[in-house]
């Protein structure tokens, strides 16, 4: 497969480029942050990304979607990405309707997610660095089940309507077997949410269950068998955050190239410094790098492909290395401004700093590979 977009997706990228530099710049995650936004993003804005079709890509066209790919997925969340824009599309419009699809849950969240009215969020995380343990309890209580335990950093939690849940309804806690996925309204009796501002100004969650009910329609897939789905959402986000990472990346090197251009030393403009030339070609080098590990991931996934596990956290760890490297180049070639709030610069470093966390770090990624070739 050619490791670059196609007409069809080059025309997309160009739309998501224009529509979100328009409509949802850095300045935008200015004014949330400066207003103290209780809410984390604009609802008005989500519901135009749905009159644009992109909360739909991945939603077949017999559902009334797109039926696209990751691939265009990432398109529109390497936009994203590049202008910081605060969005619930990377948790809902691309993992959660990973996790539901095929899933009985589908016909009843879609319509909602395609008309920008529904947020969803994934409360599967219970620990720090996204361990894969579900120590969440599931027990049978009549036509359905109860569940009981707490979750962390789920994102846009205190606000959404729907919460994708992983719990155990089997084995202990370490095992893969014995997990269940749940989708889950978030208006349930006994549960409790207190959001948490980060390093962003995005708005995470931390939620406690306390017997909340559900019936049995909120399965997604097979009791004991959520694995499955879990995997299908983890894949999907996993590749996504890659994909904003890989905007967040580009941005900040955009910016850090274009003040090379116009900053002055001396009467000498600092871009003409051989020393900053050499790094900033080492960064574009490390940034293409990690594009074509994106694409590649994309492009399995959207084949059905094997490798594809492999090649996405192939891609969430050279993201993450990347997109790093990228940001603090782009701090400290602005000198000591860069870290002031007057310039846009520190803003892409604290937001690659949290999408580095999400769904495991370069290291958690590096660490799976390793263990997946039995080291």
């Amino acid at each position: 497969m050619p490791l670059f977009l196609n007409d069809e997706q080059t025309m997309l990228r160009d739309t998501a480029r224009d529509f979100v530099g328009e409509h949802a710049p850095v300045a935008h995650l200015r004014r949330l942050r400066d207003a103290d936004d209780a809410t984390g993003f604009d609802r008005a804005l989500w519901k135009q990304f749905a009159e644009m079709g992109f909360t739909g890509i991945l939603i077949g066209e017999e559902a009334g979607g797109l039926g696209l790919g990751h691939v265009e997925a990432g398109v529109v969340l390497e936009e994203i990405g590049r202008n910081l824009s605060p969005s619930p599309f990377l948790t809902t419009a691309v993992a959660a309707v990973a996790a539901l699809e095929g899933s009985a849950q589908a016909a009843r969240w879609f319509p909602g997610i395609l008309a920008g009215e529904t947020v969803a969020a994934l409360a599967i995380d219970e620990g720090a660095k996204h361990r894969a343990a579900v120590g969440m309890r599931a027990e049978r209580a009549g036509n359905g089940f109860r569940l009981s335990g707490a979750k962390q950093f789920v994102t846009h939690g205190h606000v959404a309507d729907l919460l994708i849940v992983a719990a155990r309804t089997a084995g202990s806690d370490e095992e893969d077997a014995g997990v269940t996925l749940f989708a889950v309204p978030a208006d349930a009796n006994g549960l409790t949410v207190t959001p948490e501002r980060l390093a962003d100004s995005s708005i995470a969650a931390r939620m406690t269950f306390a017997d909340v009910a559900v019936d049995a329609d909120a399965v997604i897939g097979e009791v004991d068998a959520g694995r499955a789905p879990l995997d299908r959402l983890l894949r999907a986000g996993r590749t996504g955050a890659s994909a904003e990472l890989l905007g967040v990346g580009g941005g900040a090197m955009d910016r850090t190239v274009d003040y090379l251009k116009q900053r002055k030393q001396f009467g000498t403009l600092i871009g003409s410094f051989q020393a900053l030339q050499h790094r900033a070609a080492h960064l574009y080098a490390e940034m293409e790098v990690a594009r074509a590990a994106v694409l590649k991931a994309q492009q399995l996934l959207d084949a059905g492909d094997a490798n594809a596990d492999a090649a996405v956290s192939v891609a969430k760890a050279m993201t993450g290395l990347a997109t790093t490297l990228s940001v603090q180049e782009g701090v400290q070639m602005h000198g000591g401004i860069g870290m002031t709030d007057e310039y846009d610069i520190g803003f892409f470093m604290k937001r690659a700093r949290v999408l580095a966390e999400m769904f495991g770090d370069a290291n958690f990624h590096a660490d799976r590979l390793a263990r997946g070739r039995g080291y």
